[in-house]
């Protein structure tokens, strides 16, 4: 089996319309020219940590803000994707070294617009466990607790320079 994935495009069927909340929320995001935090999600214990210690960074960094990174990729028309395409930079938070969503966002902003982060080596846990559930709740809020710290830290730090 080979472990490398050559370049590739995936042809993504057309939407008619799009989501009248995350509009008017993308929007009030430009307005007010915050930086875009996109996060891994899934079943995968690694991506549910990403996507918890996004929350907490877009919370707790008033600069930021949670976008839809599903809006962004795949309704190209909507707002979420054009504060996110227009934005200064883009924070991802990535669960794991595939960092898919990041070789997405890559191709859409620019390397030189992204901040991006992978969640494992902040937290070096559950690298052979794969569903959340296989995870107690309180242990993995308490990871993404630490990894946002570490990941709010370093935006200060950058921030300072």
């Amino acid at each position: 089996m080979n472990a490398h994935t050559s370049d590739f495009s995936l042809a993504v069927e057309g939407v008619n319309g799009y989501c009248p909340a995350g509009e008017a929320y993308a929007k009030q995001n430009i307005a007010d020219k915050k930086i875009p935090v996109l996060s891994c999600e899934g079943p995968c214990i690694r991506g549910e940590i990403a996507r918890l210690a996004a929350n907490l960074v877009a919370q707790e960094v008033p600069s930021h803000a949670r976008a839809c990174h599903a809006e962004t990729f795949f309704v190209p028309h909507s707002a979420m994707a054009r504060w996110v395409r227009e934005a200064d930079r883009s924070i991802m938070i990535d669960g794991c070294f595939l960092k898919c969503h990041g070789r997405v966002l890559k191709k859409l902003i620019g390397e030189e617009r992204m901040v991006h982060i992978d969640a494992l080596p902040l937290h070096k846990k559950y690298s052979d466990v794969f569903l959340m559930d296989d995870v107690p709740e309180g242990e993995h809020k308490e990871v993404a607790r630490q990894v946002a710290d570490k990941i709010i830290a370093m935006l200060r730090n950058e921030q300072g320079r």
